[in-house]
């Protein structure tokens, strides 16, 4: 199934970019003094907050997809939505999805498209 691949895909991409931004890009903005090389590197490199922005938009619209097909309760649809906003929880929160549809759906997940 592509759309459980394309899930976990765009969740670990999500995750990483966020955690970088986070754990990267925010403090190298704001931490080190104003005008300093650190500084104006950390101002590069909040661009990539565009580019989760993005990613994030694409996993909401699989996760939506992916949980209306697997009949997920609105509670878990939105654990699975707000672990994108909340660093490192995407990664937690996709394992229990790859968990959960390979328990209950095998024959959807089929061999790693890669």
């Amino acid at each position: 199934m592509k759309l459980f691949w394309t899930y976990r895909v765009l969740a670990f991409v999500v995750g990483i970019l966020l955690a970088f931004c986070s754990f990267v890009a925010l403090p190298l903005r704001y931490l080190p003094a104003e005008g300093s090389d650190l500084q104006r590197l950390g101002e590069t490199l909040s661009i990539m907050w565009v580019a989760h922005g993005w990613a994030f938009m694409a996993y909401v619209v699989v996760t939506f997809l992916l949980a209306r097909r697997m009949r997920w309760s609105i509670t878990f649809t939105l654990l699975n939505l707000v672990a994108g906003l909340v660093p490192l929880l995407i990664f937690w929160v996709e394992h229990k999805v790859n968990l959960k549809v390979r328990a209950e759906h095998p024959e959807l997940v089929g061999p790693s498209p890669v």
